[in-house]
């Protein structure tokens, strides 16, 4: 299964919003990305949580759909966040998958600083059914 960023955008349009941009797109790895503006910080001038929760949830939601049946509609179950550092600039995004069944996918994201320290871990289980039918 091929997913571009604009197919992302498409679906799920606040991940445009916010400013994410994906680096890569395949079932191994989603690379996703978050430059700083002032507009998405907290106390102390880094990325406000929520910020880096949606820039870990876009990346875990596309890496679910990618190992998982096509025509999958991705929705986040269980998320757990550890904030370990803020970040004051770009934030990198690295999501894998840790365990894909019939109809959830357990996702480690970790997302690093510039300097590529480790600022935030998120392991997320994502359900990946099928499209609702039209009723």
């Amino acid at each position: 299964m091929t997913i571009t960023s604009e197919d992302v955008y498409k679906l799920a349009p606040f991940v445009r919003t916010l400013g994410v941009e994906f680096t890569e797109l395949t079932s191994a790895v989603v690379a996703a990305r978050l430059h700083h503006a002032v507009e998405l910080s907290t106390t102390g001038g880094g990325l406000h949580g929520g910020a880096l929760m949606g820039l870990a949830d876009a990346a875990a939601a596309v890496c679910a759909v990618l190992n998982a049946a096509p025509g999958a509609l991705p929705a986040t179950t269980d998320s757990t966040t550890h904030f370990l550092r803020p970040i004051h600039g770009l934030a990198h995004a690295v999501a894998e998958p840790m365990r894909a069944s019939r109809t959830a996918v357990v996702v480690e994201v970790k997302i690093v600083d510039e300097s590529g320290e480790l600022c935030v871990h998120v392991i997320q289980t994502v359900q990946t059914r099928g499209p609702a039918a039209a009723g």
